[in-house]
């Protein structure tokens, strides 16, 4: 074992020039956020989906945009309105009159990184036409069904603020994102230095500083990281802890009408080892999964009425959960 962490641990240190490359580029247009690009760059580690929720005016598409860019893949934003239908996203089938048959017309779920710009504006048979292709990377049209191109990851952006005219995602599309994120206001800092950056709106130039052979070689590293046993039962503990009454968890599992699925166990384990890999590890310690838990767990969570009353949130639930959770 101490043989495999070594050669791991070099080939960490081989590819992580990468990862600083990476954010130094993001940080040209972006200012601050840097929470947010690890959280973008573990979904895509972890083939995953991302929902990032912040007021307008915090850069989520701007993070967005950029972030494909820096990986020379494909991009696509789709603006979610009232007025969108399934084949808006996924494509239709259509007659050609010329050659007398159908043909199959893409749509712009066919791309690398879709971006679904307030997805929560749209109703709920608009945000199940991503269901199929977040989970199998696929759609099916007509009779037929088309492979996505791969990497494919969808990065969604809502506001928590503005509620008129939105429609709540169902349960089973918040539980493929992997992360629920939120989008912080820059701080004041941050906030001087947009003004000084852009006061003079200068064009700024970003380098290309991946592709996807080392993109994938960096996935084959994460999936290595080392993970002890104990620290698995730890993950173990804390999604029974949000399904069934234990020790616990008796002061506060009222709170709780619905936990979490066994998808939210696997994304743990995932996320807290990219999340390990990014922090130049090559294992998992108890810090990586609080980090990543409530990013996994916020949007999984279906509170009772009595945490509603009590004016508690997915959060604070979290929070409880692992301030009584014996750590190994």
């Amino acid at each position: 074992m101490q043989e495999e962490l070594k050669i791991l641990e070099r080939e960490i240190n081989e590819y992580f020039p990468i990862i600083d490359d990476l954010k130094e580029e993001f940080s040209k247009p972006v200012v601050g956020q840097t929470f947010v690009f690890k959280r973008l760059l573990n979904t895509l580690l972890n083939d995953g989906h991302i929902l990032l929720e912040g007021v307008p005016g915090v850069a989520k598409t701007l993070m967005a945009s950029t972030f494909s860019e820096l990986l020379n893949v494909n991009f696509k934003r789709v603006q979610f309105t009232p007025d969108l239908i399934p084949g808006d996203i996924i494509g239709t089938v259509i007659f050609n009159p010329q050659r007398q048959e159908f043909i199959h017309k893409e749509g712009p779920v066919f791309t690398n990184i879709l971006l679904g710009d307030e997805i929560n504006r749209a109703p709920a048979k608009v945000q199940s036409a991503l269901l199929e292709a977040m989970q199998e990377r696929q759609v099916t049209i007509g009779e037929k069904s088309y492979k996505l191109p791969e990497p494919f990851m969808v990065i969604a952006t809502q506001n928590p603020i503005e509620q008129e005219g939105t429609y709540p995602l169902p349960e089973a599309e918040l539980d493929r994102f992997m992360f629920k994120t939120f989008v912080p206001y820059p701080e004041r800092k941050e906030e001087k230095e947009i003004i000084n950056r852009y006061e003079n709106l200068n064009f700024i130039n970003i380098e290309k500083v991946m592709t996807y052979k080392k993109f994938q070689k960096i996935k084959e590293i994460t999936k290595k990281i080392f993970i002890d046993p104990k620290l698995k039962e730890y993950i173990l503990d804390m999604i029974t802890a949000t399904r069934e009454k234990t020790d616990s968890n008796k002061d506060f599992f009222d709170y709780i009408k619905l936990g979490a699925s066994p998808r939210a166990t696997l994304y743990i384990l995932r996320a807290a080892k990219a999340n390990a890999f990014l922090e130049k590890r090559s294992f998992v310690i108890p810090e990586d999964i609080q980090s990543v838990a409530f990013d996994v767990l916020r949007h999984r969570l279906i509170l009772s009425f009595n945490a509603l009353a009590d004016g508690l949130t997915a959060d604070g639930i979290v929070k409880m959960l692992l301030e009584n959770l014996i750590v190994p």
